[in-house]
């Protein structure tokens, strides 16, 4: 990939990032001015999720066939939409609706790493997957700080704020954002018999349960799916939950609760923005997700236990370190194992299964933290990376079962 072009995406990740950054914190907020309770955030997480889950391989899909770059736009613009919806939402429905037109043109990141997938060798692709993670750092480290004191002037100045930046980031992206996928290297849809025929072939390509079904029966993968299923399960619930198990906790409010989310974004920057490549280079792929899934495990536990506010910093600092490692290696691991026309589907495809499990973490965490107690949520996301390690494991020793 050119360097201006790698620049480009960055910019524009990070600036949709902010945005994201900006409204994460204060989801839990947003719901519960329109109903309360745990369970309700869990349930509404589930619902963008589930939007995600259902066009996440369509859009993988039409990158394959059309290029990176119009997907991309489309899902930028879809944003700004639903982010100005959230900032007048004043009913559960309305609320809903914001939540879940977010997640029909949610794909952002998705397309922006088979972009990356694209255009890096494969001994440069976990770093330039790691930049996309030091671009979500930053998002989460400037995003949470500026919502958390535009929150200050009202709930809805944030998401009306946000609205802004995406649809000025639609505009410099199709202004500045070249194509990465070149026609010769996209996916054909071959016309036998009859046009019927390519319609019906292009809408089983973009079922996501199809393309889960073959995904997991691919034996090369088949093992590192799993693995970052349980993990983004464990993880899952961390985003939607957090600012409700602090504030019944320890009494934190929506501008602690963004500030903490800026440390956490701070922890994502270093790690994977200065520490990735270092580490990637010293250990590889495999070892480097074996350290960041136990790290995560470990710190999901320390969240979970913590006695008092200050250790939240320490242990959700380590959790961000250690998703900082594996994620980018774990995703390295299995772009490697598929061909270069399909790189689109296979992140289409591990994105509906992301997804799927963010349909069910957020409705686990937001049950569990109701009905048996705050802790919860956080003991079981340490039993599930357990889980994984053990599974990760496995694989290392027997690669090809």
């Amino acid at each position: 990939m050119k360097r201006n072009a790698l620049a480009i995406l960055f910019l524009a990740v990070f600036v949709d990032l902010i945005g994201y950054g900006m409204i994460v914190p204060l989801l839990p907020f947003y719901v519960q001015r329109v109903a309360p309770g745990a369970t309700i955030v869990g349930f509404l997480s589930g619902l963008y999720a589930g939007a995600q889950f259902l066009v996440g391989p369509m859009l993988g899909g039409l990158s394959d066939r059309f290029g990176r770059r119009p997907v991309l736009i489309s899902c930028l613009s879809g944003t700004s939409a639903a982010y100005l919806l959230l900032a007048v939402a004043d009913s559960l429905p309305l609320l809903a609706l914001a939540l879940l037109l977010d997640g029909v043109t949610g794909g952002n990141l998705t397309i922006a790493q088979a972009y990356i997938a694209d255009s890096t060798i494969p001994d440069r692709r976990a770093r330039g997957l790691g930049l996309l993670g030091a671009a979500f750092g930053l998002g989460l480290m400037i995003g949470p700080v500026l919502g958390g004191a535009l929150s200050l002037a009202g709930l809805s100045v944030p998401a009306l704020v946000a609205s802004g930046l995406a649809l000025a980031n639609t505009l410099f992206a199709v202004a500045a954002l070249p194509e990465s996928l070149p026609p010769e290297h996209r996916r054909s849809i071959r016309i036998e018999r009859a046009r019927r025929w390519q319609v019906s072939a292009f809408l089983r390509a973009a079922n996501p349960l199809a393309n889960l079904i073959a995904l997991l029966q691919s034996v090369a993968i088949r093992r590192l799916l799993i693995v970052v299923m349980l993990l983004n399960l464990a993880f899952s619930g961390l985003y939607s939950n957090f600012p409700l198990f602090t504030a019944a906790r320890f009494g934190w409010d929506m501008f602690e609760n963004a500030l903490f989310f800026a440390f956490v974004g701070v922890c994502a920057v270093t790690t994977q923005g200065l520490l990735l490549g270092l580490m990637q280079r010293w250990l590889g792929d495999v070892q480097l997700a074996r350290v960041g899934i136990t790290v995560m495990a470990g710190a999901l536990l320390a969240t979970g236990l913590a006695p008092a506010a200050w250790m939240l910093y320490p242990a959700v600092g380590l959790l961000a370190f250690g998703s900082g490692l594996a994620i980018p290696a774990l995703t390295s691991l299995l772009s490697l194992r598929v061909s270069p026309a399909d790189q689109g589907r296979l992140m289409g495809g591990t994105a509906a299964l992301l997804n799927l499990t963010m349909i069910v973490g957020p409705i686990i965490a937001g049950i569990s933290f109701d009905r048996a107690g705050t802790a919860a949520p956080y003991l079981i996301g340490a039993m599930l990376g357990s889980a994984a390690l053990l599974i990760f494991v496995l694989q290392t020793i027997t690669p090809h079962q």
